[in-house]
């Protein structure tokens, strides 16, 4: 199978800016302690392990998130699913009520492609929280849709500086050097990112499609 670059790069911006859907069930009643879903996380039944991460993802710290990458190589679909979900929550949640109004008025501002609005929106919370790693990976991604690659590089560089899992970095920086036709190094961060959640198909034809362009590449130097 041939891969057209312009349909690469249609994917390579979606996988940049996916998140967990709005929709996501909330907290599980049967479950009333943290140590009590810390146990559920190893029950056999799916749907326990399922309610587990729905109540760690509620209720659950940055420290936690160890669980729910564990719970990405789950044997079952559904709960593969609602832990890269949790993640995506559970990162996206400061500890600072105004922090986290300023990210999703960033998010908003950058759907509505009003990027240089999403950049300060994004700068401020870098300015009032940097140890916040998602405030960096959200402007990461605004630099890289308005085509300033380099800047966007540096905010993954601090996005994995605090948060080394961050596998929505990890393929933001195969993106890049995707754009850069640096596909050595594209498909090198591609693989680190499906090492930490191999639940990414996108990030899978991207990493074909790079390999096709390399041959290519390497063919034309001969």
């Amino acid at each position: 199978m041939r891969f057209h670059v312009g349909f690469l790069r249609v994917l390579l911006t979606l996988t940049l800016t996916c998140a967990a859907p709005s929709a996501f069930p909330g907290p599980q009643k049967l479950l009333s302690s943290y140590k009590e879903a810390v146990a559920a996380l190893e029950d056999v039944a799916p749907e326990r392990r399922a309610e587990a991460i729905v109540w760690l993802t509620s209720h659950g710290r940055m420290a936690d998130q160890a669980l729910l990458l564990k719970r990405l190589r789950d044997e079952d679909e559904d709960v593969r699913g609602l832990a890269e979900q949790g993640l995506w929550r559970l990162w996206s949640r400061s500890g600072d009520a105004e922090v986290d109004r300023l990210l999703a008025s960033g998010v908003e501002r950058m759907q509505q492609a009003r990027l240089k609005q999403a950049v300060a929106a994004f700068s401020e919370i870098i300015r009032r929280k940097p140890a916040f790693a998602e405030g960096w990976n959200k402007r990461a991604t605004v630099y890289y849709l308005a085509g300033d690659f380099k800047r966007s590089l540096a905010d993954c560089d601090e996005v994995v500086k605090r948060n080394p899992n961050h596998f929505g970095a990890l393929s933001g920086y195969g993106q890049i050097y995707f754009q850069l036709e640096e596909y050595e190094k594209a498909i090198e961060y591609w693989r680190r990112a499906l090492e930490v959640n191999p639940n990414m198909p996108g990030v899978e034809i991207n990493i074909q499609g790079a390999e096709e362009l390399l041959r290519e590449k390497l063919r034309r130097s001969i």
